[in-house]
């Protein structure tokens, strides 16, 4: 079944929007350029894609989001004016935005200056500041999503749609919103994304702008996301060295993998990168101006009009003459905790680095207590004066004793009591792995993460010492979690014909499961109306992928007919008849009694439906009544399986004469004529 949007290109949608050409497609959705009849100008169209559109859930969240947007209020945030539903067609009109992408200008560009970087970033963030002051949450940031009108017009668009198909991730299993590029850690590893998700994706963007590429590539997307997960975002300078150490932090600060450490949502990362630009002081919980001083003077600006930053001894950008550094500030590859370190002035004082010698006193403290590492003192031609020797002299048994027990604590901790076995903590939670590993006396640490079939993501894989082993006590275990499955996003495969759909399956790396079949009037047999889980859901690869097949036209109900009708049938319908008689029946020969499958079940081709065809009834003698009153020949009658019609001539109880006589179908009806 071809799900495919014919372009609605010179449509008039509404009876107001004349749909002019194609502007850009995406993953949930396509873009026109559009005009608005009604109030004549131009606008930008979003029709949600057709698979999606017949998601009721889906077109739910996406009309309610996009009436959300259309409340958002700044000059960055492309404007929602409509919408709307035709037919099968779910739109949304916007603010037409003539100009180039950020993509589009990263492409031609290559990297932009770090002035035009944080131009274009602060001018994001005030848009994205706005949508999280409503509440609502982009979760698609990226360069696509920033359109760069005349002038210096920043604005970022998709928000409603981003939002409407998060909503529906939540219940298609292993569903994920997003490109993988700019993809928060928590959005990979449990699918849930807040304002500081955005703020994530802005600092990714920032990296790309300042260094032309992009922080974490791979193979395939979700080899990219899971670098998210595993791996910080580097330093910028350490793409491009004349990048001030400034920036490095700012990237830093923004792309946390802990999002506690990361600012709480734009509007709080636009103002660490506003302080940063206009040289702040020190926001309150940061080393203070007194102790710049101390360790070297205030703080400047570098030659792109940046405020730099100092590090850990209190040097701009890592040196003391001034000069920026060419790698990450201290603590840059664990991101910077929870605030950025600002400066405002530009003085600087070279040689401000002091190193402090401490003296050892060793010889001090050997000359004041004349023992502390001396050797002993000479009691004249004696021998040492040392008390313990003369008590050890003195109790050689006691000693000797002690020595023993020593010497047997010792060899128990060698031989078993440092060591103790390390529990099983798999398919445990990593707090309940952690719990158990410390009443047994051992610490756990972090590990690597791997996908599991077996193993839901964040529990417990395995550990290193595997479970059983000994470990020292007090010793490192290491934890081994899930990543879940690995999950392959479903191919669109309905319409095509079960050998089509078996092979595009296995070729996306899913496994088809055996199909089932429903009878359909109006699609061929044997092609795929649909698939379980529905298209584009990203699914497990050792799940199976259900497919529902057509069986053509349902069997007729045969019941009732004649033999030579169902045998029509089967001919125009390319299955045969198997006839079975029926000698049970009282229905007259030739009638189908019943028949295997039941009406209107699923047929292939060439299946052989059974019918039961009635013998006729059978003839049986009729009991001669004549002469009987009429009690005992209608119990004769009865018995012998007839039923009776009384035709009263004259009065009295006794039989004429009765028809038909002889011979009778059994369960026929037998007239018996009553009077005197």
């Amino acid at each position: 079944m071809d799900t495919t949007l014919s372009a609605p290109i010179g449509q008039l949608l509404d009876g107001r929007y004349l749909v002019e050409s194609q502007i850009a497609r995406g993953g949930m959705a396509t873009v026109y350029h559009a005009r608005d009849v009604r109030l004549d100008r131009t606008v930008a169209l979003k029709i949600a894609h057709p698979e999606l559109a017949r998601d009721q859930e889906f077109v739910a969240r996406f009309i309610s989001e996009a009436r959300s947007a259309a409340r958002l209020s700044s000059p960055n945030v492309v404007a929602v004016f409509d919408q709307g539903s035709t037919g099968d067609l779910h739109y949304i009109a916007m603010e037409y935005v003539p100009g180039p992408t950020l993509r589009e200008l990263l492409v031609a560009r290559g990297h932009l200056t770090p002035r035009e970087a944080l131009d274009i970033i602060e001018r994001v963030l005030v848009g994205l500041a706005a949508a999280h002051d409503a509440g609502i949450i982009h979760r698609d940031v990226k360069p696509e999503n920033v359109l760069l009108g005349t002038g210096t017009s920043v604005k970022v668009a998709d928000f409603g749609l981003a939002r409407a198909a998060a909503g529906m991730s939540h219940t298609r299993t292993g569903m994920l919103i997003g490109t993988a590029a700019y993809l928060a850690p928590e959005q990979v590893a449990s699918n849930t994304s807040d304002q500081r998700s955005d703020v994530y994706a802005v600092g990714v963007m920032l990296f790309e702008m300042l260094t032309g590429t992009q922080p974490h590539t791979g193979e395939t997307p979700l080899a990219v996301a899971y670098k998210h997960v595993n791996y910080v975002v580097p330093p910028p300078s350490s793409v491009n060295p004349d990048l001030p150490a400034a920036l490095d932090a700012l990237v830093a600060l923004g792309t946390s993998r802990d999002p506690d450490l990361r600012p709480l949502d734009a509007r709080h990362y636009l103002r660490a990168i506003t302080e940063v630009r206009r040289g702040m002081p020190l926001p309150p919980g940061t080393r203070g101006a007194s102790d710049g001083a101390a360790a070297g003077g205030a703080y400047g600006n570098d030659a792109y009009g940046n405020t730099a930053l100092p590090d850990a001894a209190g040097h701009a950008n890592g040196r003391p003459d001034g000069s920026f550094t060419t790698g990450p500030v201290r603590g840059a590859a664990d991101h910077a905790h929870s605030t950025v370190a600002y400066a405002a002035s530009t003085d600087r004082q070279p040689g401000a680095h002091h190193t402090m010698i401490v003296p050892t006193g060793g010889d001090d403290d050997y000359a004041a207590h004349g023992r502390f590492g001396a050797p002993p003192r000479r009691r004249g031609s004696g021998g040492y004066r040392d008390p313990f020797l003369q008590r050890w002299l003195f109790s050689r048994r006691i000693l000797i004793v002690l020595g023993v027990i020593v010497l047997g604590a010792i060899v128990w901790w060698l031989a078993a009591g440092q060591y103790v076995p390390v529990p099983n903590v798999a398919h445990m939670s990593v707090a309940t792995a952690r719990g158990d590993l410390s009443n047994a006396g051992l610490v756990a640490v972090s590990g690597p993460s791997r996908h599991s079939n077996s193993v839901p993501a964040g529990d417990v894989i395995s550990t290193s010492p595997a479970a059983g082993s000994r470990a020292t006590h007090g010793g490192k275990v290491t934890l081994i979690t899930s990543l879940g499955p690995v999950l392959v996003s479903v191919p669109p495969v309905t319409g095509q014909t079960l050998a089509q759909a078996d092979k595009a399956l296995k070729a996306a790396g899913l496994i088809p499961a055996p199909a089932s079949y429903q009878a359909s009037p109006s699609i061929p047999q044997g092609v795929v109306i649909a698939t379980d889980p529905m298209a584009y859901t990203r699914w497990p690869k050792n799940k199976p992928v259900h497919l529902v097949v057509s069986a053509g036209a349902p069997l007729p109900n045969f019941v009732g007919q004649q033999l030579g009708d169902a045998q029509a049938a089967a001919q125009s319908g390319g299955f045969s008849i198997n006839q079975v008689p029926d000698n049970s029946s009282t229905q007259p020969g030739g009638t189908i009694t019943r028949q295997s499958p039941a009406a209107n079940t699923p047929i292939t081709s060439g299946e052989v439906v059974t019918v039961w065809v009635s013998a006729g009834p059978q003839q049986v003698p009729v009991p001669n009544v004549q002469g009987m009153n009429i009690n005992d020949a209608e119990n004769a009658l009865s018995a012998a399986g007839f039923q009776v019609s009384v035709n009263q001539v004259l009065p009295g109880n006794r039989v004429l004469s009765y028809s038909p006589s002889g011979t009778a179908p059994q369960g026929s009806t037998i007239t018996i004529t009553v009077g005197l």
